[in-house]
């Protein structure tokens, strides 16, 4: 089987969707010769959205790598990053260097607001679609649009679409269509409500409402969980 070697960073950062960064990783941590690096701001533990899971970073933005891809998660923890300069200017010099930049749900709004996006059509989360104007892009829905060596994936789940998309254009179909079948990636949803064009009204104002509400954070011993905000 032939090897490509790729090094990629995906990035995290407190309260990162995990799916968003995970999907992607066991996609590409599968491409024969591919090295994935997990990046934040400062090395060490990143709390996920939910408060229940921790993902750990082995390396800070200052360590002077250089990446073939670099892929952006979403969650709620975006939104406190849209200003944050030391981060913004990573993800605009790593993207100078890669070959492919993807985002997965609102890291989208991080490409953005690195300036990743101007004139470009992008997608991210649905309920995030109209932010996309902010930064000069496009909102257009799908699962994955591709800008040349932009990709921006939807909610999510996507992630593991761009994932695949990012091991095809590495290794080929042949590779990405074995990956595929090595995570038996095979949706199969027992409802069809996972876009709003499909979901009915009641569904899709649920799912507001669950966008809204805040996670609580695991307790230590003997204490009462607490409340860990979205906003």
């Amino acid at each position: 089987m032939p090897r490509t070697d790729i090094d990629i960073a995906v990035l995290l950062f407190d309260r990162i969707t995990a799916l968003d960064a995970i999907g992607p990783y066991e996609v590409l941590a599968r491409v024969p010769g591919a090295t994935v690096r997990f990046v934040a701001v400062q090395p060490g533990p990143q709390r996920t959205d939910t408060g229940f899971l921790t993902l750990v970073a082995d390396y800070g933005l200052d360590d002077g790598l250089a990446h073939d891809i670099v892929v952006v998660p979403g969650g709620p923890g975006t939104l406190d990053l849209l200003e944050d300069a030391d981060l913004l200017g990573w993800i605009r010099a790593a993207h100078a260097g890669t070959r492919w930049t993807a985002s997965v749900c609102t890291g989208a709004l991080l490409l953005g607001a690195a300036g990743i996006l101007e004139g470009l059509s992008a997608t991210t989360h649905w309920a995030s679609m109209d932010r996309l104007s902010e930064f000069g892009a496009e909102a257009t829905h799908g699962r994955v649009v591709e800008n040349g060596r932009v990709l921006t994936a939807a909610g999510v789940s996507a992630g593991i679409d761009v994932g695949l998309r990012l091991a095809q254009l590495v290794a080929g179909d042949a590779v990405a269509k074995a990956i595929q079948l090595v995570i038996e990636y095979d949706p199969q949803a027992p409802f069809d409500s996972g876009s709003p064009a499909a979901a009915t009204p009641e569904t899709v104002a649920l799912a507001r409402e669950l966008l809204q509400s805040p996670f609580r954070t695991p307790p230590a011993s003997g204490q009462r969980s607490a409340p860990l905000s979205t906003q």
